[in-house]
């Protein structure tokens, strides 16, 4: 940290005990000790945050980076499902346009009973606008 070499520390051990003596040698040295201990975890943490704060920096732009994506994604599914959504609509439409061809047996005779009722209701209304009677129906 210093760069204090074992033979400066050496000298400056000798200084202090000749400076504070035997007796408070001892106190003055646990304080330091103390001292560079609080100094160490507060480079840590200094260090930790700082570490956190380019986490959270880097979190940011890979969120806004998924985000940016799965836009593109969405708005590229939106246009797969309108696209898949016209072509089924094509096909049900010409699906609605195949489904007046009978499809069973009973279709075909529903289909035949329907077309002759018509037949019978434009007939009848067709007499009443020329005034004609029609004579009643059998049963």
């Amino acid at each position: 940290m210093f760069d204090i070499g074992l033979s400066e520390m050496m000298i400056i051990a000798v200084v202090a005990l000749v400076v504070l003596g035997p007796e408070r040698l001892p106190r003055v040295a646990r304080q330091a000790g103390q001292w560079l201990g609080k100094l160490q975890r507060y480079v840590s943490d200094v260090k930790t945050d700082i570490n956190r704060q380019m986490e959270l920096d880097d979190l940011r732009k890979l969120q806004t980076e998924v985000t940016s994506a799965a836009q593109s994604l969405q708005g590229s599914m939106q246009s797969v499902v309108s696209d898949a959504q016209a072509s089924l609509d094509g096909l049900s439409n010409a699906a609605s346009g195949a489904a007046d061809e009978p499809r069973t047996d009973w279709d075909k005779i529903y289909a035949a009973r329907r077309a002759r009722d018509r037949f019978k209701d434009r007939r009848v209304e067709r007499a009443r606008q020329l005034g004609r009677k029609l004579p009643k129906p059998r049963r």
